[in-house]
């Protein structure tokens, strides 16, 4: 293996010990072995624990992110607020450490996220800068809703997700068993709370403004994940 590929190798095992054993028993010596590396060969890589598995949930979150740019890229009403956050429930189901995550899961993830909002203070900072001015494109473009304060809207937003994404573990049981289901229900309760209705013509038009803020959050993204790696 080169080195990309052994760093590659590391990270896919510790996220799968991860969610197998949780932060606090997994050990760098198990990583190690069934990544068939050394341990110094970690800590070529990664110079703490804390590190190497915030570097699984970064990683986890960027693809997240780029499949989110996929999406608007291919479709412009993908932009809209509940296409965007039916993609995220739908990534966020199918994706166990976005899941851990967004349900502040400490037998999974232990002290990962306090460590994670310490270590993440500008990026998480950005993120809500970039939904902000996601909204704001939006309401300038007759997209969604302005008879609210933006900033008021943008914790609606905030909200609904949070609820929904948090339901996941307090609901079982006491939702609809089909996931797209879920997913239709979310997208549907942000339409009716945000968005108006002017078509495809004016979804193109502020898609690449929007666009471009998510890329620029992915740039952002990206260095981060450089910074935490030793190499």
């Amino acid at each position: 293996m080169d080195r990309v590929e052994r760093r590659e190798r590391i990270l896919e095992v510790a996220g799968e010990l991860l969610l197998a054993w949780g932060y606090r028993r997994v050990t760098i010596d198990e990583i190690a072995r069934r990544a068939k590396v050394g341990k110094g060969t970690v800590y070529l890589h990664w110079k703490t624990k804390d590190a190497l598995f915030l570097a699984v949930v970064l990683e986890t979150q960027f693809r997240s992110h780029q499949r989110h740019l996929a999406r608007m890229r291919a479709d412009p009403l993908e932009i809209l607020p509940s296409r965007m956050l039916r993609g995220h429930f739908c990534d966020f189901l199918d994706e166990p450490v976005l899941r851990a995550v967004y349900t502040d899961d400490a037998d999974v993830l232990g002290r990962l996220n306090d460590t994670a909002k310490k270590e993440f203070t500008e990026l998480i900072v950005e993120g809500d800068r970039m939904v902000l001015g996601h909204l704001e494109v939006l309401r300038r473009h007759g997209l969604v809703r302005d008879d609210l304060d933006v900033h008021h809207q943008r914790y609606a937003l905030m909200a609904m997700a949070t609820g929904f994404f948090t339901g996941e573990a307090l609901l079982v049981g006491r939702a609809p068993a089909a996931p797209e289901v879920r997913a239709d229900i979310l997208a549907r309760t942000v339409r009716s709370a945000l968005e108006t209705s002017p078509g495809q013509g004016a979804a193109a038009a502020a898609a690449p403004e929007v666009i471009a803020l998510y890329e620029q959050f992915g740039e952002l993204t990206a260095r981060e994940i450089r910074r935490q790696v030793r190499d």
